[in-house]
């Protein structure tokens, strides 16, 4: 009997997939048609004048702080504050713009060409073998430029720099237990994404950190080091969009004088359990996902736009809503079922 190739046969992971297993991060440049980057720009536009305005809207980073959780109010001028860098629940059901603005919002995370990228980095199969069912809903946040240059040190977003070697290689350890290791058979639980509205060049990263322990090097270097080996600047124009690990080791550089608006968003799957909770649940999330309705803001925008007062959706949006409302309660459940997660990080 003729032996066979075992690794010959078996699938050969997506282009992109690969790329993700390999370097930790991946770009789709020019994500966004022309009509989408100026209908998403104009609603971010708007969500960011709110925010600037002290109290309008809550949910801010404010700089100075770079992790949960954030102060609902920025500290003035006069006492050192630089405004906000970032806007939090872009999907909250009281976000107080209009419901086309909204709407933007809604279509954007949903969308079927973003998710059928998730489909495909998580592996969740095709609609017909019921991988719409697996996805969970996380977050939609908006990163934005602050008043005052503002650096976020190196980090993993959900592995302290205080872990030992021992304790960073076991967490990595049981990460990569759900990629396999960038094998073909590999499974992620979760993927981020950032779309920027402007170009955008504040990420700086490592390829390759998200499958490895810290070096010595970045172990003892400065959390502002300016220089690590082998680091790379994602350089994005408007309307591309990255997929990347939030085990890989980065940071963020943002500056004050140029203008910034970058949805950042993420997904999970079902399978990823409490082990993903903390990650999630940590931004506040839960407290309000129960109460979106996402098919009443998408009617509104229609009658609205003046397709329809009729009180029904068009078939690509009852589908979007389908899906939606799905992964809407697959966050439910989650966060009744994980109780207080604390947070990932500190400062």
């Amino acid at each position: 009997m003729a032996q066979t190739n075992q690794e010959e046969e078996s699938p050969s992971p997506s282009p992109l997939l690969a790329n993700l297993h390999k370097q930790g991060f991946l770009i789709i440049p020019s994500f966004l048609t022309p009509t989408e980057l100026s209908t998403l720009r104009n609603a971010a536009a708007n969500l960011t004048a709110l925010a600037r305005q002290g109290g309008n809207w809550p949910h801010i980073r404010t700089v100075g702080k770079q992790f949960p959780p954030w102060p609902s109010v920025a500290p003035p001028p006069e006492q050192g504050g630089g405004g906000i860098w970032g806007v939090q629940h872009l999907l909250h059901p009281s976000l107080p713009l209009s419901a086309t603005d909204r709407a933007a919002f809604i279509r954007l995370y949903f969308s079927p060409r973003i998710l059928a990228v998730v489909h495909e980095l998580l592996q969740t199969g095709d609609e017909e073998d019921g991988g719409e069912e697996q996805l969970v809903m996380e977050l939609l946040n908006m990163l934005v430029r602050p008043d005052k240059p503002f650096s976020l040190v190196w980090h993993r977003d959900d592995i302290p720099p205080s872990a030992s070697p021992e304790e960073e290689v076991s967490r990595l350890t049981a990460a990569q237990s759900c990629r396999g290791g960038g094998s073909a058979t590999a499974k992620y639980n979760h993927t981020q994404w950032n779309l920027p509205l402007f170009d955008d060049a504040s990420l700086i990263l490592v390829p390759g950190s998200h499958a490895r322990a810290r070096t010595e090097q970045e172990r003892n270097a400065d959390p502002y080091e300016a220089e690590l080996p082998g680091q790379i600047r994602v350089d994005l124009k408007a309307g591309d969009m990255a997929f990347y690990d939030n085990d890989i080791l980065h940071r963020g550089v943002y500056e004050s004088g140029r203008e910034r608006m970058t949805l950042h968003g993420s997904v999970s799957v079902a399978r990823a359990g409490a082990g993903r909770a903390r990650n999630v649940l940590q931004h506040g999330v839960g407290d309000w996902v129960d109460r979106c309705d996402f098919a009443a803001v998408l009617k509104e925008d229609r009658e609205n736009r003046g397709l329809g007062n009729d009180g029904e959706l068009g078939e690509e949006d009852e589908r979007l809503v389908r899906v939606a409302e799905g992964m809407r309660d697959r966050l439910v459940r989650m966060g009744r079922e994980s109780g207080d997660v604390g947070f990932s990080l500190s400062g």
